[in-house]
């Protein structure tokens, strides 16, 4: 399957989910602490990025898709920064303040290219909060092409299944990147895009490619979607949709850096492929291209148009 690069601007994405702030310190080390046998960090540099839905969402706008990101943040200095690195990434904002909270943010210290530690500051919202998250989806939704919701089991998804039951009645079909192990909740979607891991978690060990195809299936027959997406990291990705053959695609990344992050390229390829028009399987075959690109960098990343189309083309027909 030889594809162009999409013409993402064509298509209106509209987001939902768990946001965050990446902060990254970075700095040399050079010593051990007197006080402990840990290295000393010298910080030299504070940089910020946008995290979980934030990341899915500079994705897509960063391809050039027409993006709306609905989420939940406190009311805080990290809501301010990630507002800010949102707009210039060209990605329309509505996000809720839940002032009880704060805007989850998760700092990285970075010496030599190598992460020491990860702090984590954060408290998951509460069901009360996330209702007008619905609201705030069903506003966004006309003239949208496709929406994506990305659970980081932070609760801004609580009221994940209604959603889906909106975006599918107005005809918007659905991605969703899944977490946890009651896949239940996200009945009638499009398409899932779980990781082995979370799918072996939720269907039980597969030893062999017939089980992983056949408990696939029937966890798409029960939960009535279209597809499951089955990313394998160096396996590449398996795309079991109903009424066609699995669609397995090798992995193209040439050099594997850091995969964070690798799941929000491919959940933000895939729903602005398909809000732009291409089939499901066409879409799959990009994302899988995309995420190549990503796990190459560090942190959170995106991928540009540019890097996408030349990889495409390397790709051939095989992409």
């Amino acid at each position: 399957m030889s594809l162009p690069l999409p013409e993402f601007s064509r298509g209106r994405l509209v987001i939902v989910g768990d946001v965050m702030l990446d902060r990254y310190w970075h700095g040399s080390t050079t010593r051990i602490s007197p006080e402990a046998p840990v290295p000393v960090v010298k910080v030299e540099a504070d940089e910020v990025r946008a995290g979980g839905a934030g990341n899915v969402a500079l994705n897509a706008a960063g391809l050039g898709a027409r993006t709306e990101l609905v989420a939940l943040v406190g009311r805080d200095e990290a809501a301010v920064r990630l507002r800010q690195r949102l707009e210039e990434g060209r990605v329309v904002c509505r996000l809720l303040e839940a002032p009880q909270h704060p805007t989850i943010t998760k700092l990285r210290i970075i010496s030599r290219h190598q992460q020491l530690i990860r702090l984590d500051f954060e408290d998951n919202f509460a069901v009360l909060e996330s209702a007008g998250i619905e609201r705030a989806f069903e506003e966004a939704l006309p003239g949208a092409g496709a929406a994506v919701l990305s659970d980081y089991g932070k609760g801004t998804l609580a009221q994940v299944g209604s959603m889906i039951r909106v975006a599918r009645e107005a005809g918007v079909p659905v991605v969703v990147d899944p977490k946890g192990t009651d896949f239940g909740r996200y009945c009638g979607a499009t398409v899932i895009t779980p990781n082995q891991s979370e799918f072996e978690a939720v269907v039980g060990h597969c030893a062999d490619e017939p089980t992983l195809r056949s408990r696939g299936e029937a966890l798409r027959e029960a939960l009535e979607l279209e597809a499951v997406l089955i990313t394998r990291s160096e396996r590449g990705m398996t795309l079991l949709q109903k009424g066609r053959a699995p669609l397995d695609l090798p992995t193209r990344a040439r050099d594997v850096f850091d995969v964070t992050g690798a799941g929000d390229t491919v959940v933000a390829v895939l729903g602005a492929g398909l809000a732009c028009g291409l089939t499901l399987a066409e879409a799959t075959a990009v994302a899988n291209v995309a995420a190549g690109i990503v796990v190459g960098k560090l942190g959170t990343a995106t991928v540009a148009p540019a890097e996408l189309a030349a990889a495409l083309n390397a790709a051939g027909p095989a992409a």
